[in-house]
């Protein structure tokens, strides 16, 4: 087990998620029982991160390591918007994630590929949700295609589980006539 910051609150967090994702279980039951955990942890007030994970970033949203399990896999991500900070329209390279909301507001809107061709695609707007404290949701592809805002007046955060490390994705920027161009996007950690 590879953990960024261990407190009592991320011990927590980490032994409920061992638990959840653990055994020989389907995605979907997976990421079912990864979104309970997360929802019932949040709702009870037992995610409690140290105070340099909750900072937010002036230029971007902050992205931070909570947890690698080496055991199991799966990584736990605190990410922190500022106002009016969101992410492109991405993917999630093929993996699964279980998304919740720890404090503030996050407008997710999800979105289906309709088609693809010469490299460039085309996406339909498939559902917008509102989330606050306590929700989450889960993406397993292909229904992955998203984007993230903090729509709240102040910083808001999530906690992310992602099935294995993500450190890259597909971003698509708009393009002409409704298409959009793929480009791969790197990820780091925000310091």
């Amino acid at each position: 087990m590879v953990t960024q910051t261990m407190t009592a609150g991320c011990e927590a967090l980490c032994t409920a998620l061992d638990a959840a994702v653990a055994g020989e279980r389907g995605v979907e039951e997976v990421t079912a029982r990864v979104e309970q955990t997360l929802k019932e942890l949040i709702q009870h007030g037992e995610v409690l991160l140290p105070e340099h994970l909750c900072r937010p970033c002036c230029d971007c949203y902050a992205r931070r390591l909570v947890h690698k399990s080496e055991e199991l896999g799966y990584t736990v991500v605190a990410m922190v918007w500022g106002v009016g900070q969101g992410t492109p329209l991405h993917d999630h390279s093929g993996m699964w994630c279980v998304e919740a909301v720890l404090d503030g507001r996050i407008e997710v809107v999800q979105y289906e590929l309709v088609e693809e061709a010469a490299g460039r695609f085309r996406f339909a707007p498939r559902g917008s949700v509102l989330a606050g404290p306590g929700s989450a949701g889960s993406l397993i592809p292909p229904f992955e295609y998203h984007t993230m805002t903090n729509v709240d007046a102040r910083p808001s955060m999530s906690i992310h589980v992602y099935q294995s490390e993500m450190v890259e994705c597909r971003a698509f920027k708009p393009g002409d006539e409704g298409w959009y161009e793929p480009y791969q996007r790197r990820l780091s950690y925000t310091a």
